[in-house]
């Protein structure tokens, strides 16, 4: 009996030990061989929301890059996601984006990573550019906000602020139904409940009252521009005008509503795991 105790023992400590090793291990080293790329671990993608959203946004992309293997971090902004913030503090875009900053200050020396911005997510890209350039190795807007100074002049606020945020509608306006026709006109239905449960307000005022200076090795960075074809809120046209302004190193058009997050997930993912694997040298323009 003590035998069969004892090697019962042991097989719960060996066990134990095999579960700590698992849970310290990054995500992309876990899985067989057959379900991993040990290459992709070293490539490490970075995802921003918009405003209202939060880390929660990319539940489907998070899902499906550590599925190919590569290393992923989603952020809650401040006063955005589980933050418990209140947006009505927030007084400068320096303090919104903290977050993110403190993020990417953190980083090993010779860490980069693959920093994705989505909606106005792409401010804090920008921001992210002009500060950490040299830990970023491609920066990518996905139907977002692209602008090297930020809302410097009247016509950065046209190409750049949706109709919905120039002119909000009203509590009685902005409905269920309202949301899902112009930011989830394609989104699956159970993906525009869950937003309409959890966005929150996001400082809509700060960030498109944002000025960025001119910082040196800006162009240094590689951008890719992910233009949603079918978007109701950052509409083509204006997501047109800034590629032509601030022209990326390359284009890609997505069938997309505004949140390709959840309208075209494989899609996406399939640029950004395109993006990442490429031997290209994206220095051409459209």
């Amino acid at each position: 009996m003590k035998k069969i105790v004892l090697s019962y023992l042991i097989l719960l400590f060996l066990f134990n030990v095999m579960i700590c090793k698992i849970e310290m291990l990054p995500l992309c080293e876990i899985g067989t061989e057959e379900s991993k790329d040990s290459k992709n671990c070293n490539t490490h993608f970075v995802l921003v929301h918009g405003s209202g959203g939060g880390a929660w946004n990319f539940y489907k992309i998070r899902t499906l890059l550590e599925n190919h293997g590569y290393q992923v971090s989603c952020l809650d902004l401040k006063s955005a996601g589980i933050d418990a913030t209140d947006p009505r503090s927030i007084l400068t875009f320096e303090d919104y984006n903290k977050p993110l900053v403190d993020f990417l200050s953190t980083l090993p020396e010779n860490e980069k990573v693959i920093l994705v911005g989505h909606s106005a997510g792409g401010m804090s890209v920008t921001d992210a550019i002009h500060r950490f350039g040299k830990k970023i190795s491609i920066a990518v807007y996905v139907g977002a906000v692209m602008l090297r100074r930020g809302y410097l002049t009247e016509q950065d606020k046209i190409d750049g602020i949706p109709d919905i945020i120039r002119q909000p509608p009203t509590n009685s306006t902005m409905t269920r139904e309202f949301q899902r026709q112009i930011m989830y006109n394609l989104s699956p239905e159970e993906d525009a409940t869950l937003s309409w449960m959890l966005r929150k307000a996001g400082p809509d005022k700060v960030i498109r009252d944002t000025k960025f200076a001119e910082s040196p090795g800006i162009d240094e960075v590689t951008r890719l521009y992910i233009k949603t074809m079918h978007d109701q809120v950052l509409k083509p046209e204006q997501q047109d005008a800034m590629i032509k302004k601030w022209p990326p190193s390359d284009v890609f058009l997505l069938e997309s509503d505004h949140s390709p997050v959840f309208s075209s997930p494989t899609d996406l993912v399939g640029i950004l795991v395109g993006v990442a694997g490429s031997t290209k040298i994206f220095t051409g323009t459209l």
